[in-house]
């Protein structure tokens, strides 16, 4: 008991010094907590509404898609007939035909999608009685004919829909409008996406192509029939195979679907937090070295009269224990706020989160919890052991912790043996001659590295520091000299501080060589390989209408447009393996649009009669040669037999392995109703025309906004953008980590202030002002600041370099180091250390002298 209240003794006379070490405790957790928080509530959220929309039993067709958003633009379909067939089976109380298609999209007055901006579907269906369960008409009615219509009432709210607003669809089959008869609103939380509902029969007509067809029958059980058994008596009552799923099964399709989303997000977010609590680490090591540091004589008096080393060791580690528990409560507490922010947010880029449906687990305050706690206790666990060590009469002489020049040479030459590994797996993974072999020599190389430069970072710290010195500080005279020293005192203190800067800053290096890299890869590609001089295709990925291509091919000044659909078949090669694959069926221009390096025969060839190309590593596989003749069994239609004209070079990244076939030849094998629709057009100008034939194809696409008519500069910023955006997120993220890093160097500084009171008295009293005091402080911290990002940048740049090489193992050769986002950061980092050093600096500004003299 005497050991715990001298711990909660000493916890509360610093804890002023206790609270950004609390911070970052909080910081790591609430990230933990708040990913938690907010994956569980948009769990929660389409656990609800699966439920709400799932029927007992539910009849698909035997080949539909998951995502009921097939190429062909038209949902796999059920005759009307087979619902009296599933309504005589044995325990249905009720049966209703549905017809519902993702591949639309709807418009208002002004021409405007009114669809999710958040990759949320559109969604177009019948409105019948089992869309009771799960929507309620709040307005107006259901549709009761081909010109009415009704939407759902986040969308009505979001595109200020009124009831009489009319709206037109676009589907595969034509366009057709109608006007709103009604607003329905979701019974649950709708988490984004549009619902646009009809009578039957008009979206039978419309959507599908004709009446008398259903997307799929919901059957409802009987009183005492299980889901279980109601799908059993249903599978013996038809004869043919279709897809029967209860409502649990159905429920955890659709959570499956959503789920591998939600996972990516989850363990990326988490991953951020991981490395916001490795950086944390760093803060809690510093704070309580210097803690104990500054207690040698207290500690020394403890040992004096009695107490044991391990008490001595034990006393440091309970006051560790309360930090964890204090910045651990308060980080749960903060991540639920965190999560609900996170909703917030979603909720402003058009995913609807409510709070209703937060889910705090009972696992969540735990993990958060025993995080916090573990990851505080062992980051104290070595100053604590340094405390133990000190022995009384040394401690009573004010000798301080014992200095251990040993450990120090072999801490230095383990850095430096862990930093030449790395440095090793690193330049084998450049020389990797496949992909993945050489990420596991490239993640090898990142961890012994990282490892090794926070090993060896007082050894570096007593090279750089002077360097950085020289250029900055000089100019400063003997202000920055002494800023200098200050920094150098102490090279494990600097080295450990400017190693949790340099994480941060070595991640925002490795992923902006990466990214710019991959934008001048493709950008290099494409030049090289793009010949069209137009692109075509539906920002949602959704297949190009036939109405919309006709309008493209009536464009003036346009040379010639080029067809691109994908197509899957059963490839039998002569080996006599079989595999599941897709071919591109394109026009025989796209040999002009995109030019194909080939290993083997004519690419131009391919596009003719019974023709087809492969890849060079499909090829080399197989062992398949130009002229030999391939097994293709075409989904949905017949099996042919396709010579190979050509064998394409692998080496690019534009079309890598594709096989390609001619439009003719998937035409005559697969029917027309299931032919898939194309999902890029291409298209050249005449000669000289290209300005005004880009014009044109915007005006003639301008009554289709969900396609965008790209030229090459478009499309190569579009690509940059993209890059950019998540780039962007990723920075945000890493943004927490930098945070805790900066809140590093205001605790080191803030407690080396008061480690130093006696020599700041000192130095005042010889005659330095406090102006020169508070810039000597600045320049230290800047020195600092700027040794870790010139650490973490280097380090970053040599990651990002040798991820780039194996990159261009997949086609994307060029390496660009993107120097003004590398230099910004660098003096961006200058001013950190001046936003880091503005309390420490005003607070040692206002000592009073003859009381900083008198400190002992």
């Amino acid at each position: 008991m005497t050991v715990f209240r001298t711990s909660l003794r000493n916890f509360l006379a610093h804890k002023g010094r206790m609270a950004l070490s609390a911070v970052a405790v909080l910081l790591s957790v609430a990230f933990v907590s708040g990913t938690l928080v907010f994956t569980d509530t948009m769990n929660t959220t389409f656990d609800k509404l699966f439920a709400s929309t799932a029927s007992d039993v539910t009849v698909s067709p035997q080949g539909a898609d998951d995502d009921d958003a097939p190429q062909t633009g038209r949902p796999e379909t059920l005759p009307a007939s087979l619902v009296e067939k599933v309504k005589s089976a044995e325990g249905v109380k009720s049966v209703d035909g549905g017809v519902s298609s993702m591949s639309v999209t709807v418009v208002n007055a002004k021409n405007k999608d009114v669809g999710a901006t958040n990759g949320a579907p559109t969604i177009a269906g019948g409105w019948s009685d089992n869309d009771l369960k799960s929507m309620e008409i709040t307005s107006g009615h259901a549709p009761r004919g081909p010109t009415e219509m009704m939407v759902d009432a986040d969308t009505a709210d979001k595109h200020h829909l009124k009831i009489g607003d009319e709206l037109r669809t676009i589907a595969v089959t034509g366009d057709f409008k109608a006007k709103i008869s009604g607003i329905a609103s979701f019974k649950v939380t709708n988490p984004g996406a549009t619902i646009v509902y009809f009578d039957t029969a008009t979206a039978q007509r419309e959507l599908l192509g004709r009446e008398g067809l259903f997307t799929g029958i919901s059957v409802t059980a009987a009183d005492g029939v299980s889901d279980e058994q109601l799908k059993k008596n249903i599978a013996a009552t038809l004869d043919a195979p279709y897809k029967l799923q209860t409502a649990k099964e159905a429920a955890d399709a659709g959570r499956e679907e959503v789920g591998s989303f939600l996972d990516v997000m989850k363990y990326a977010m988490l991953g951020f937090a991981g490395i916001a609590l490795l950086v944390g680490i760093f803060l809690i090591v510093n704070t309580f070295s210097m803690l104990v540091a500054q207690r040698t004589r207290e500690i020394g008096l403890m040992r004096a009269i009695g107490s044991s080393r391990r008490q001595v060791n034990r006393s440091v580690l309970i006051e560790a224990l309360f930090l964890g528990i204090v910045g651990s409560v308060a980080g749960i507490a903060a991540g639920v706020g965190l999560a609900v922010g996170l909703m917030k947010l979603m909720g402003s880029m058009g995913m609807n989160l409510s709070t209703d449906d937060l889910t705090v687990k009972v696992t969540t305050p735990v993990v958060g919890m025993v995080l916090g706690i573990v990851v505080t206790v062992v980051a104290a666990y070595v100053p604590a052991r340094r405390a133990g060590k000190v022995s009384p009469m040394a401690a009573l002489r004010d000798a301080g912790t014992p200095a251990d020049g040993r450990a120090g040479k072999v801490r230095a030459a383990i850095g430096l043996l862990l930093t030449g590994g790395g440095a090793a797996a690193l330049l084998v993974a450049t020389q990797a001659d496949k992909a993945a072999e050489g990420s596991m020599f490239l993640g090898l190389g990142v961890v012994l590295s990282l490892i090794g430069f926070v090993v060896v970072g007082p050894l570096l710290a007593g090279v750089v520091v002077r360097v950085i010195s020289a250029l900055v500080l000089r100019m400063f005279g003997p202000v920055g000299r002494m800023a200098e020293r200050n920094a150098l005192r102490n090279p494990r203190r600097t080295g450990a501080t400017g190693a949790a800067l340099m994480i941060g800053l070595a991640l925002v290096a490795c992923l902006s060589v990466v990214g710019s890299s991959m934008v001048a890869s493709a950008t290099d590609e494409l030049d090289k390989s793009v010949g069209a001089d137009f692109i075509v295709q539906a920002s949602n990925g959704q297949p190009i209408v036939p109405q919309a291509q006709k309008a493209l091919e009536k464009t003036p000044g346009i040379a010639h447009v080029t067809q691109y659909k994908g197509v899957n078949a059963k490839i039998t090669s002569p080996d006599g393996k079989t595999v599941d694959d897709e071919l591109v069926a394109a026009d025989a221009t796209y040999a002009q649009d995109l030019r194909r390096k080939t290993v083997g025969g004519e690419l131009s060839a391919a596009y003719g009669k019974n023709a087809m190309s492969v890849g060079d590593t499909y090829a080399e596989e197989h062992g398949v040669k130009v002229g030999d003749t391939l097994t293709v069994a075409f989904k949905g239609g017949e099996s042919a037999k396709l010579k190979v004209a050509a064998i394409t070079s692998d080496d690019g990244n534009v079309d890598k392995g594709v096989k390609y076939t001619s439009t003719a030849t998937a035409e005559q094998y697969i029917p027309a109703d299931k032919l898939p629709k194309n999902l890029i057009l291409f298209a050249s100008a005449d000669d000289g025309k290209e300005k005004e034939a880009y014009t044109a194809l915007k005006s003639s696409l301008a009554a289709y906004p969900q396609y965008k008519v790209q030229d090459q500069t478009d499309f190569k910023q579009d690509l940059k953008d993209q890059v950019g955006q998540l780039l962007n997120i990723v920075y945000g993220l890493l943004a927490l980590a930098i945070i805790v890093a900066v809140l590093g160097v205001v605790n080191t500084l803030a407690l080396s202030v008061v480690e130093r009171t006696r020599e700041i008295g000192l130095l005042r009293a010889i005659g330095l002002s406090r102006r020169q005091l508070r810039r000597m402080i600045r320049l230290e911290s800047v020195v600092i600041a700027l040794f870790g990002a010139l650490l973490g940048l280097g380090l970053g740049m040599g990651w990002g370099t040798a991820a780039q090489k194996l990159l261009a193992l997949e086609g994307l050769g060029v390496l660009e180091i993107p120097w003004p986002t590398i230099l910004t950061v660098f003096v961006g980092s200058a001013f950190v250390g001046l936003f880091a050093a503005l309390v420490p600096a005003f607070r040692a500004g206002r000592m009073n002298v003859l009381n900083a003299i008198a400190t002992e």
